[in-house]
This record gives structure tokens, C-alpha cells and sequence, in this order.
């Protein structure tokens, strides 16, 4: 009978990785809201009484949203308030497409604010910044295509 022996070896523990954290976040007091939109999700965080940035996911917004229109709709919520210099915002946006990120990132905002003020809810509602748009996409079913495209009928 063979007995293999094994040897430990003694092995470092991982140096800890300090966060890295960005310049908005330096403050304490800061408002949260989460947006969804399909797959996307945004966490916004708004710092009241900070000189105004707006980073997404540590980049300036109009260099992470190039297209103008992403960009009006992901800070539509801000003007409306008319408080997009009296604040920053930070956000972290993940999953979907950059179309889905931005409305997602506008129902943060708008549901940050709510928090803020509950005075805000009325004019947001009215605006539609609050609604969560329920649409997703339709899953695959077996046997089709897609989820409803059945496959091409052939004769011979």
C-alpha cells in the first residue's frame, strides 16, 4: 500500500484592495434611489450641497452617455427640479444597453428626490419619471426561433 503525503505549503493571504472611492462620494449625507429599465440597473446616489458632477460609473456623464439625446434623457429629471447645479450625483449603472441605463438612471434621480422631498412626487409623477416601464424582452420558447417566430415552413 502506497501513501502519497502532501505537503503544505504556507501561502500569503491576499493583500486587501483599498475601495476606491470616487470624489462625489466624500461626503456623508447622500440620497439613494435604484432605477430599472429591461435588464438595466442604476444606483444613484445624490449629494446635496456638493459643487455639481455627475459621474457614471466614475466617468463624466457626456463622456459615458456620448449620444445628446442619452444624455437629456439621463439628467431630464435634474432640470426639471431645476437642481442641476446644487447638487452631485453619482450612479452605478450596469446590465442592459446604454438606452436602458438611461432611463434607468432618470428613475434613480426621480426616486432619489422623492426622498429628498416627498413634496416632489406630484410633479415627478406628472412628468412620467416615476413610472417604471414594465416591458421586457419574452424569453425563448423551445421549438421556435425566437420567442414567437416559428420556424419557415418548407414543402419539399
Amino acid at each position: 500500500m502506497i501513501v502519497k503525503a502532501k505537503l503544505k505549503t504556507k501561502t500569503k493571504p491576499a493583500a486587501k484592495k483599498k475601495p476606491t472611492v470616487s470624489k462625489v462620494a466624500t461626503a456623508n449625507k447622500f440620497y439613494e434611489g435604484v432605477g430599472r429599465r429591461k435588464t438595466a440597473v442604476a444606483r444613484v446616489r445624490l449629494y446635496p450641497g456638493l459643487e455639481d458632477k455627475f459621474i457614471v460609473n466614475k466617468k463624466d456623464f457626456k463622456e459615458y452617455f456620448t449620444n445628446p439625446s442619452l444624455q437629456r434623457m439621463a439628467e431630464s429629471s435634474l432640470i426639471k427640479m431645476k437642481l442641476e447645479t446644487s447638487l452631485a450625483v453619482d450612479v452605478r449603472a450596469s446590465g442592459g444597453g446604454i438606452v436602458s441605463q438611461a432611463e434607468a438612471v432618470r428613475l434613480g434621480i426621480s426616486r432619489a428626490f422623492v426622498k429628498i422631498n416627498p413634496e416632489n412626487l406630484k410633479k415627478l409623477r406628472k412628468l412620467g419619471y416615476l413610472t417604471r416601464d414594465p416591458r421586457m424582452r419574452e424569453r425563448k420558447k423551445f421549438g421556435l426561433k425566437r420567442a414567437r417566430r416559428a420556424p419557415q415552413w418548407k414543402k419539399r
